[in-house]
């Protein structure tokens, strides 16, 4: 199993909204680095932390699970859709998106504030310094540890 951490600004999709819904395509990725790690690593089963993202107190709020796999994410060939990609299309699909299933809101934010004063996470991607990856691995042993957190 792997575990991951994935961003959502909370006013445009947040926790709410997933709870709301229980499975939502997670669309609208636009950068390689993400999209590849969605195509070829995450699995189905996988869980995530939902990170609620530009906001006011940023922080993880809750838990996923990968519900599918990565399949082409069709608002790349939307011309309506603020993802329109025009070098992308059906045949030759640029952008890759999974199927996330709402598992748990937790009771607190626990904050990028208190994450980043944590020196057990000092090696997480989402602490170090310029990393703005909407998508990023979270090791079993972060996991553990920001499970504990709560």
């Amino acid at each position: 199993m792997n575990y991951w951490l994935m961003k959502s600004e909370p006013d445009v999709f947040g926790i709410h909204h997933l709870k709301e819904v229980k499975i939502e395509p997670w669309d609208g990725v636009r950068n390689y680095q993400a999209r590849n790690m969605m195509r070829d690593d995450m699995k189905k089963g996988d869980i995530a932390f939902f990170y609620h993202s530009n906001c006011e107190q940023p922080g993880i709020v809750g838990l996923m699970t990968i519900h599918k796999e990565a399949y082409a994410d069709a608002t790349a060939w939307d011309k309506n859709s603020k993802y329109f990609d025009p070098k992308s299309s059906p045949d030759n699909p640029r952008w890759q998106l999974v199927d996330v299933k709402y598992k748990r809101t937790f009771k607190r934010t626990i904050s990028l504030a208190e994450l980043k004063a944590d020196e057990s996470l000092t090696d997480f991607a989402l602490v170090k310094k310029g990393n703005r990856l909407s998508i990023m691995p979270v090791s079993a042993q972060h996991y553990e540890h920001i499970m504990e957190m709560i």
